[in-house]
């Protein structure tokens, strides 16, 4: 396989931007030009493929044919590639994103409506149709849906391909990922395809797929792009026209001296904002073409459609296979035949307050005829219908069960603790958890994800001046995503005011600066969260000064930090205030919690906006530290420690003081937490002495 940096061999590449954002360039055909000087053995099969799909291209062009024929099925198979993130998209969303590549290629999506008048009368029916495979490559029942976990994911090349490939001649392989080598997609075109055919298939980042879930309906149109090239469709403004491998960047004034070799197209410079009257090569442009990159793509012409045809009945790649009936009937996707593999569901929220409304949704797989769900506790809309609603009446957790028929064929799948159902109304207004109990904690706190392989867990080896904690141990697994542990409902309705503490510990490894952890709060239980703080790697989070290559377990107080949250404003001051603790992850190492407090800022004894106005300077130092303190704090009491929590300063000042100075010249050079106590509270501050 040829090495990493010249990955881009065979791809045309969709960036992701909006319409009001600049559209990076894409770099696929200087990445060709050097590829022809290096590695000639595969662009001369690229070459050969190239020309005897243009042969054959152009001998199809020239038949006659009625302007509506039968529909080309392609059998598709989705491949998520995932570390247990984010990317690890529901079934529901990779549905959606199949339905809108078929509105948008039968042109049966409303909004082409708004196509240009000059051009609404070349916008065509592609006639093309995806099918989610119901045979894998070995004839079993599937749902034409796989997942792979694999580090892989956070780059998103051709790699990918090696982990998992259904044969390329039966199926369109499309990969979802947390990152598509930093693109929004990349495909692979048939000449390419045809000489390389383990890298055949389409690579898409998860927030591309679809209008669900991770993305969003501004996005629903780069599928249908990349498909685009899988097809043999070219940028609107041309280009990657191999043999010449010459580099057309989008929106450059030479562009209009060559071609998409589609003849309904106009010349076109190529477009990165939606400008419907643009006009670059002396005609209207057709802005509103799926291949150009002004993302209001609303159509393809009737000469994209026939060049794609050609396509799919050309051997080149094998694209000519897809389609045939005996194909179809490989991989389950005649229409004659359905295969009830096995029940499922997905809910909109498993974690809800008493009286909210679930949605719960049958993604089931194939050819479901009937269904009965059974949902104790709940009451339900229905019990029969593919999507239902449930309100629960009476705080807990519950199982759902779906039982699936086929004719005589039935199916049932059960979770147990599926459901998770909190008061609407707060019975207590403070807490203090040290994550000593476990039941306890489970009692007040909910993780989610739930059952996700790496998460949120109790720590019964190590704490905060204790034995146990709450932790992600994400240095053995890597994994990338979102864990989150969120509270019950307090009721707050009574207080002033509301604050928090915790305890924390952090280390970052050589290769993760960008992880995050923040504590939100909401008013609604959970529909919306606002960040009330974070603390990111690169500079609050890291409770440790070196990286650490190791597994991280902090070896004493010192390599544990402290910090407040008391910026609560009023309107959260309702009788269903919740709290989050949200971890980004990235890969890096662990990081431990212990001992939250959640209170009225006088039972914790803190005041945050004034001990944040503590000033300490300067910082780094080489001799003197000044640490100077607002009006209202008093005595204080401040602790110079170092790496393994020994103090090796100590200060006390007055109450008439409005400062301290401490000389640190004899220490020796390094990093050190000053730890100062008030009336009003803690603070800890990291200290460098150079």
């Amino acid at each position: 396989m040829l090495r990493l940096s010249l990955f881009l061999l065979s791809i045309i590449v969709l960036f992701s931007a909006r319409t009001q954002e600049s559209v990076p360039f894409c770099a696929t055909d200087e990445v060709h030009q050097q590829l022809f000087l290096e590695h000639p053995e595969y662009n001369a099969g690229i070459v050969r493929a190239n020309e005897r799909l243009k042969q054959f291209t152009a001998e199809y062009l020239r038949q006659e044919r009625p302007k509506t024929g039968p529909t080309y099925v392609i059998p598709v198979v989705f491949h998520i590639i995932h570390n247990n993130g984010i990317e690890n998209i529901e079934d529901s969303q990779i549905l959606d994103a199949i339905k809108q590549v078929n509105l948008q290629y039968r042109k049966l999506n409303s909004d082409t409506s708004e196509i240009v008048t000059s051009f609404k009368s070349i916008a065509a029916d592609v006639e093309i149709e995806l099918r989610l495979a119901q045979l894998d490559p070995n004839g079993n029942c599937t749902s034409g849906i796989t997942r792979t976990i694999s580090p892989l994911t956070s780059i998103g090349d051709h790699q990918v391909k090696s982990l998992i490939q259904w044969p390329p001649d039966k199926y369109l392989n499309v990969y979802v990922c947390n990152q598509a080598a930093t693109l929004a997609g990349h495909a692979m075109m048939p000449a390419a395809a045809d000489t390389v055919p383990q890298w055949d298939g389409i690579v898409m980042q998860h927030s591309y797929v679809g209008t669900i879930g991770t993305s969003e309906f501004f996005r629903r149109t780069v599928l249908s792009h990349e498909i685009g090239h899988y097809l043999n469709l070219y940028h609107i403004w041309g280009g990657n026209n191999v043999p010449d491998y010459y580099y057309l960047p989008v929106a450059q004034a030479g562009n209009c001296a060559f071609d998409d070799e589609v003849s309904d197209t106009p010349l076109t410079i190529g477009w990165q904002s939606c400008n419907l009257g643009g006009s670059s090569c002396s005609s209207l442009d057709n802005v509103q073409n799926y291949m150009d990159y002004a993302y209001c793509a609303r159509m393809f012409t009737e000469g994209q459609k026939l060049r794609m045809h050609a396509c799919l009945n050309s051997p080149v790649a094998n694209r000519n296979n897809l389609w045939t009936p005996a194909n179809l009937l490989a991989t389950g996707t005649d229409d004659q035949t359905f295969y009830l593999c096995g029940a499922k569901f997905e809910a909109d929220k498993r974690l809800a307050c008493v009286g909210d409304v679930i949605t719960l949704t049958d993604v089931s797989y194939h050819g479901v005829e009937t269904r009965t769900w059974n949902l104790p506790g709940a009451t339900a809309s229905s019990l029969t219908d593919s999507i239902v609603t449930a309100i629960y009446s009476t705080p807990g957790v519950y199982p759902v069960t779906l039982n699936v028929t086929q004719g005589a064929q039935q199916k049932d799948s059960t979770i147990v603790d599926y459901i998770r159902i909190l008061p609407a109304v707060g019975t207590v207004s403070s807490l203090y958890e040290p994550f000593e109990n476990e039941v306890v904690f489970n009692d007040n706190w909910a993780i989610l994800p739930k059952n996700a392989a790496v998460n949120w867990e109790i720590d019964e080896t190590i704490g905060y001046m204790s034995g146990q904690s709450i932790a992600v141990h994400n240095f053995a697994n890597q994994t990338t995503g979102i864990y989150e542990f969120v509270s019950e409902p307090f009721d707050a309705s009574g207080l002033s005011a509301i604050a928090m503490s915790f305890d924390y510990a952090y280390a970052k490894d050589q290769a993760v600066t960008n992880e995050l952890l923040q504590v939100l709060v909401s008013n609604d239980c959970g529909a919306t969260w606002t960040v009330r703080r974070s603390l990111y790697a690169s500079s609050t989070l890291s409770t440790v000064d070196t990286l650490v290559t190791t597994n991280f377990v902090p070896a004493n107080s010192g390599q544990w930090a402290s910090d407040v949250v008391s910026n609560i404003t009023a309107a959260y001051l309702t009788n269903d205030l919740m709290f989050k603790f949200k971890y980004d992850a990235r890969g890096g190492n662990n990081i431990y919690i212990d001992n939250i407090r959640i209170a009225h800022p006088d039972e914790l004894g803190i005041e945050n906006e004034l001990m944040d106005a503590i000033e300490v300077y300067p910082n780094p130092t080489k001799s003197e530290l000044t640490v100077k303190f607002p009006s209202g704090i008093s005595n204080s009491v401040i602790e110079m420690v170092d790496l393994n929590g020994q103090v090796v300063e100590y200060s006390l000042r007055s109450m008439t003081s409005e400062s301290a100075q401490i000389g640190i010249e004899h220490l020796a050079s390094g990093v050190y937490f000053l730890k100062i106590a008030t009336n009003q509270g803690l603070r800890t501050i990291k200290i460098i002495k150079e």
